[in-house]
């Protein structure tokens, strides 16, 4: 319950907000930010891919979103990464957060 307080509070110190003068990618859920924008506040690994066959992934708390990029906080630093969205090309999103640190570990069992 806290949790989701906490949640709502983030999601109302956002800096991009929306409303009806909002460009569709932004409000309608069939495009990537707009559904992205309702997962603010899960936990996430993103995998990116950079050039044509090198994969990289963060993992945080996914703090905004805009219409070309996401940013991430880092667990470790709390510090903010700012993602391109268009080099994203996966996208494992927790739904249990009580856990935390086992989601973590399990994000990264298979690699």
């Amino acid at each position: 319950m806290i949790e989701d307080k906490k949640n709502e509070k983030e999601r109302e110190n956002r800096q991009n907000v929306i409303n009806q003068n909002s460009p569709e990618i932004l409000t309608n859920s069939i495009y990537t930010p707009a559904f992205l924008r309702t997962q603010i506040g899960k936990l996430m690994r993103v995998e990116f891919l950079i050039g044509t066959n090198n994969m990289v992934d963060r993992i945080g708390i996914l703090q905004d979103v805009g219409a070309s990029y996401i940013l991430l906080r880092s667990l470790e630093s709390d510090s903010i990464t700012y993602c391109d969205i268009y080099s994203i090309k996966f996208i494992t999103i927790s739904q249990n957060q009580s856990n935390m640190y086992g989601t973590i570990n399990n994000m990264y069992r298979y690699y």
